[in-house]
């Protein structure tokens, strides 16, 4: 039998889409939305009948018969920690998605998208090596406050692509090797692989870490905690500041790098500081993650849409050279990832799961910090 697999991808600006018969792409797509036409929606699920019309737009004009789909995987969500790997959406997913109360991100509406239509296709909806997937050492989620515990959220399915294909290309052994990688985009995450695991990376979405193009990374505590109780902003203010128009969108009005880059060769000398302030952070995140590998790093991976941008990698890679060698894989295998790990869960090479239990830590993370604290 042969699997008829269409992929999808939400970014925050963008609504990618791929067609796999097995392990064979036949097309793909990139739609971009236009950063005022995604501002007109009032929140994330909002945007459900506009990113749903792309899809099916997509299906109509390459003659993609809908109930010929065996499945249709989205790019995971914010959920509740979970080990990597393939998963059915079932209710308990789309509860966690739809409530944002781990986080809010584009990746969401892929899955309450992918859950929707593949009850009205009869085709299997899944996610794939999601965001939340949770591979950290225990002193890696450890903070100064008991209350509040380092969270796995970043971009884990690049993060992986981006070092499979290093290995695959230097003839390596991912399970014998040691990375530090970082994906450059709306979001960046800067993460180490230790021999197979992704055992520590910034929080990549409303937490810690470089800020990016849309989001505001590491913040000072005080002061945010003041801004907080400050009566400036609402809640909501708050985090959409965070998240969505943080980083590089506060201070130059733009997401868009190939603009910033334009300004900048345009005299810009605002634009060219705030870019190199944004490359400054995430050398230091690489220095923080060559130290959880106690130095042994093998190479330093750049991957994402904006490791396109030599500026921006140059920059960068001039800093941390000392660390690793530097590889740059720009853009993203996300939707090969994708088609080709819910290839392997229908065909039974992988298991393919479901959600289930309470929210918290993986049982043997429990069970870890129990001994020590007992």
């Amino acid at each position: 039998m042969q699997h008829s697999i269409l992929a999808i991808n939400f970014g925050s600006t963008s609504t990618k889409m791929a067609w796999y018969l097995d392990e064979d792409l036949q097309v793909r797509e990139t739609v971009q939305h236009e950063q005022e036409q995604i501002m007109r929606f009032a929140s994330l699920l909002e945007q459900r009948p506009m990113r749903r019309a792309v899809i099916v737009d997509f299906l109509q004009r390459h003659s993609i018969e809908q109930q010929s789909l065996t499945a249709i995987v989205s790019r995971g969500g914010q959920t509740r920690p979970l080990p990597s790997g393939a998963y059915r959406i079932n209710e308990l997913m789309l509860d966690d998605v739809q409530s944002g109360r781990w986080g809010l991100h584009a990746t969401n509406l892929g899955v309450v998208l992918a859950h929707e239509l593949g009850a009205e296709w009869n085709c299997v909806p899944m996610v794939v090596d999601p965001p939340v997937s949770d591979e950290f050492e225990p002193l890696a989620r450890v903070t100064g406050m008991p209350e509040l515990r380092r969270q796995s959220s970043f971009h884990v399915l690049n993060q992986k692509a981006a070092a499979m294909r290093h290995c695959r290309e230097q003839n390596l052994v991912y399970e014998q090797s040691r990375f530090v990688g970082v994906h450059l985009g709306g979001g960046i995450s800067v993460c180490a692989h230790k021999q197979g695991c992704l055992v520590d990376a910034n929080n990549a979405l409303d937490g810690d870490g470089p800020f990016s193009t849309s989001r505001a990374g590491t913040l000072p505590s005080g002061d945010l905690v003041e801004l907080c109780f400050s009566g400036r902003f609402t809640k909501q203010e708050l985090l959409e500041k965070i998240n969505g128009r943080g980083g590089v969108m506060a201070h130059l009005g733009t997401t868009d790098m190939i603009e910033v880059e334009r300004r900048i060769e345009g005299g810009d000398a605002r634009a060219e500081y705030i870019l190199e302030a944004m490359c400054y952070q995430v050398a230091k995140e690489i220095g923080a993650m060559a130290t959880v590998l106690r130095g042994q790093v093998d190479a330093v991976l750049f991957t994402g849409g904006i490791a396109h941008s030599r500026r921006v990698t140059e920059s960068i890679a001039d800093r941390v050279r000392f660390v690793a060698p530097v590889f740059v894989y720009p853009g993203e295998d996300e939707m090969q990832s994708l088609a080709l790990g819910a290839f392997a869960a229908l065909t039974g090479v992988r298991p393919c799961r479901e959600l289930s239990g309470a929210p918290g830590l993986l049982p043997e993370q429990v069970e870890h910090e129990q001994q020590i604290c007992a």
